[in-house]
């Protein structure tokens, strides 16, 4: 099959059964329905288009706009597209200009994926040229073409790392300003200061004191930079290292409550049950069965 008729029959469905049987059949998310990398002839062009699922469109050479949201975006080597389903959007080639792209199109079926919690309503997610992301995205291409479930999980695998290290800025080469960065700097020793002392009582006075930063300035960059706020992030280290504890050691529950943090374990079983839906208990029994 063509790349031409591969696209084709990708963009235009959410299904994966409408798919031609030559693609590869992922039998779960996230469902890959085209991974290709296209070298668009002279005076190629793609104009008010809308697609059934989630595009990636990563630019390896040469330049583009791409008008998509409501919003014309002009595009370089190294930049990384994504639109959502149904968003109208073009792709127009610059007469002179080569355009060499990766697309990735994809979808989770009918479970729920934190899209918008992930990038909100942005469309350019950064430029990546010469990073190890643009590396993953060139091997995941590959992958997509290989057989077996081997190159398949591991092209999954590098889709998730690319949605969330596009979420988070990872390698990114264009920056933002000096006081972002060191707003951002400020936040990640933040993030290191609570995985560190997850065990003591840490208070947004102390987070202050380290950044600088007013707490509910801390709170909201701390929140868009990681999802989580300080405290939120705090609880969810203290839970997975309880579960560490609890599958690693013969610790007792109540000396794991104090491990992680908490002078009484009610409090630290209701927190662990709340935020997870079951008990460090049931946690552990529904993993590891001992026999004698």
């Amino acid at each position: 099959m063509s790349d031409e008729k591969r696209e084709h029959l990708a963009l235009g469905s959410t299904s994966l059964s409408e798919m031609s049987p030559d693609v590869p059949d992922f039998q779960f998310p996230p469902y890959i329905t085209l991974a290709h990398l296209f070298d668009a002839p002279k005076g190629w062009a793609i104009h008010n288009r809308t697609i059934g699922q989630y595009v990636l469109q990563y630019v390896v050479e040469g330049r583009a706009d791409y008008p998509v949201g409501g919003h014309a975006y002009p595009t370089v080597k190294g930049d990384l597209l994504f639109h959502r389903p149904g968003e109208l959007h073009s792709i127009l080639t610059l007469e002179g200009e080569p355009y060499i792209c990766l697309s990735l199109v994809f979808h989770f079926g009918d479970h729920d994926f934190p899209i918008n919690q992930l990038f909100g309503d942005l469309h350019l997610l950064g430029n990546y040229a010469g990073t190890e992301l643009e590396k993953k995205l060139i091997r995941l291409v590959h992958l997509y073409r290989q057989p077996g479930i081997s190159s398949q999980l591991q092209a999954q695998g590098l889709l998730l790392e690319t949605l969330g290290e596009a979420a988070t800025g990872m390698n990114r080469t264009s920056t933002g300003s000096t006081v972002e960065e060191r707003i951002k700097a400020k936040l990640l020793l933040l993030q290191n200061h609570i995985r560190e002392h997850y065990a003591e009582n840490v208070q947004h006075s102390d987070l202050e004191q380290i950044a600088g930063l007013s707490r509910n300035y801390i709170i909201v960059q701390f929140k868009r930079q990681f999802g989580l706020t300080p405290m939120q992030y705090l609880t969810w280290v203290r839970i997975q290292k309880a579960r560490e504890l609890a599958l690693q050691t013969n610790l007792s529950v109540s000396e794991i409550a104090t491990l992680v943090g908490y002078a009484d374990v009610h409090t630290f079983g209701k927190m662990f049950k709340k935020k997870t839906g079951t008990s460090l208990s049931q946690f552990c029994s529904a993993l590891v069965t001992y026999k004698v």
